[in-house]
C-alpha cells in the first residue's frame, strides 16, 4: 500500500512593479533586459535540430535497397528514437532555464515581464509547409511562452503579453514607424537618430508595451540609447 501526502503551497503574492524586463525571442536568439540592461542568449533550436539530423540521415541510410530489413533492426530503430529524444529534452532543459532566469532577474530588480503574443506567429507557421526544424521552432516558441508565464506565477512576478507586430521596425525612443537599416540587423531612426541592434530595437519595445500596459511609467522619463556594455552569453547550456 503506498500513502500519498499533498501539501498545497500557496502562491507569492504579486508585487507592484517599478519597472519591465523586455523579452524578445527569435529562431536563433533570446534578448531580455531594459534600457540599460541587455542579456543576450542563443536559443537551442540549432542545437536540437543537429541531433533531428543525425536521426534524417541514419533513416535516410537505412532506408536505401541495401538494408531492405532495416525496420525490424532494434538498435537502428532505437538510436533514431534517441536522436528525436535528446533534442526534445535540449528545447525543454534550455526552455525551464531561460525562463527561471528571466524571472528571477524580474523578481530581484522588482520588475514585471512583458513578453511578445505569439499566437498569430505559432499559427502562420503552422500553416506553412511542415518540416523538421519548423517543428522545433513552434515547438520552442510554444515552451517558451508557457514557461516564462508559469515561472513568473510561481514566483508572484507580474507579467503581461503585448502584440508583436513592428516591434523590431519601430522606434523605441520616438515610436517612429519606419527605421532604416544601416548595416547588418542594425537599423536607426531617421527622425530622432536612436541606432541598435534589430533584437534590442525588439527587447526595448516588448518593454514599452509593457510598460503601458502595466501603467508603469518608465524612470527618468524618455527612453535613452543603450549606453552600459552589453551582456551576451558567449557560453550558451550545452
Amino acid at each position: 500500500m503506498i500513502l500519498w501526502i499533498s501539501k498545497r503551497i500557496p502562491k507569492p503574492k504579486k508585487y507592484v512593479p517599478i519597472d519591465v524586463i523586455g523579452v524578445d525571442v527569435n529562431e536563433k536568439k533570446i534578448v531580455y533586459g531594459d534600457e540599460i540592461i541587455n542579456i543576450e542568449k542563443d536559443t537551442a533550436i540549432n542545437r536540437a535540430y543537429r541531433y533531428i539530423r543525425l536521426a534524417e540521415d541514419l533513416q535516410r541510410k537505412y532506408s536505401s535497397s541495401r538494408y531492405p530489413a532495416w525496420r525490424r533492426r532494434r538498435g537502428i530503430l532505437n538510436r533514431i528514437r534517441s536522436y528525436h529524444e535528446k533534442a526534445r529534452n535540449i528545447l525543454i532543459d534550455w526552455t525551464r532555464k531561460i525562463s527561471l532566469e528571466i524571472v528571477r532577474l524580474a523578481k530581484e530588480l522588482r520588475y514585471g515581464v512583458s513578453r511578445e503574443d505569439l499566437t498569430n506567429l505559432i499559427r502562420s507557421l503552422r500553416e506553412l509547409p511542415k518540416d523538421h526544424k519548423r517543428k522545433l521552432i513552434i515547438m520552442g516558441y510554444l515552451r517558451i511562452e508557457r514557461w516564462i508565464d508559469w515561472q513568473a506565477e510561481k514566483h508572484g512576478v507580474p507579467y503581461v503579453k503585448v502584440d508583436p507586430n513592428g516591434t523590431s521596425l519601430e522606434c523605441p525612443k520616438c515610436d517612429y514607424k519606419k527605421l532604416e537599416e544601416i548595416g547588418y540587423r542594425r537599423f536607426k531612426c531617421p527622425r530622432c537618430g536612436f541606432e541598435a541592434d534589430r533584437d534590442v530595437i525588439g527587447k526595448l519595445n516588448v518593454r514599452k508595451r509593457g510598460l503601458r500596459k502595466l501603467g508603469i511609467y518608465p524612470r527618468g522619463g524618455a527612453l535613452t540609447p543603450l549606453t552600459a556594455p552589453q551582456m551576451t552569453d558567449v557560453a550558451p547550456n550545452r
